[in-house]
């Protein structure tokens, strides 16, 4: 079983301190959207929300006729935040899924699917093959242009062994590495993960910009 940690604790610097989470996508909010697309399914034993202490109220005001738990546990780092709400999850759950409370979108099919594939290989990361040609810059000047066949645009959800997840973690801080992605934390202690091709729809809000834009996305699917 999963436990699914939402992470809802981010400064929305790039939306002009305005609290993403709390804006409407055709009068639903962003992360009630985005909690509710786990709400019901099979395998999760629970959703926790991780947000700042002065959003607490706010969001389980919002949150209020979902199934989740609103925890305070928010840290300086992603990392961190997942850190701070490790000890706090369900005891029954054997594995962990890791969503950003700001997507959305997200399509409750590729939700199983990463689910499956991380009880398969023990990680997994949803996500979309590069379309665009890429560039490695350094310094304004472009170094290298790596094959796009083998480019891999993540998402989240993320999902791991909740024991092997704990253990990276650990290895992670006793070498002092705080990373902004959970699957390149698996990753670099050498634990597997497998990619999962989901949808190019499943975007993360991160600037004003991106409201028109989901709403669009949102019209087209339905």
């Amino acid at each position: 079983m999963f436990s699914v940690m939402i992470l809802a604790a981010g400064g929305s610097t790039r939306m002009g301190g305005v609290n993403k989470q709390l804006l409407t996508l055709y009068g639903e909010t962003v992360i009630h959207r985005s909690a509710r697309a786990f709400c019901g399914l099979e395998k999760i034993e629970e959703v926790v929300v991780v947000c700042r202490p002065g959003d607490m109220s706010l969001l389980e005001k919002e949150l209020a006729g979902l199934p989740v738990r609103v925890i305070p546990s928010g840290g300086e780092t992603r990392q961190q935040s997942v850190e701070n709400t490790l000890p706090l999850l369900s005891a029954r759950s054997t594995h962990l899924a890791i969503h950003d409370g700001a997507r959305p979108l997200v399509r409750r099919e590729d939700i199983l699917a990463v689910l499956e594939a991380a009880e398969k290989q023990g990680g997994a990361l949803l996500g979309v093959m590069a379309r665009d040609t890429i560039k490695v810059v350094r310094d304004g000047m472009v170094v290298e242009t790596p094959d796009r066949r083998h480019l891999f645009v993540a998402q989240t959800p993320q999902a791991f062994r909740m024991d092997s997840y704990k253990a990276a973690m650990a290895e992670a801080a006793a070498r002092g590495l705080d990373f902004t992605d959970d699957a390149q934390l698996f990753e670099q202690t050498g634990r597997p993960v497998a990619a999962v091709p989901g949808h190019s729809d499943n975007i993360k809000i991160t600037t004003p910009e991106d409201i028109p834009l989901a709403e669009g996305m949102l019209s087209a699917r339905e």
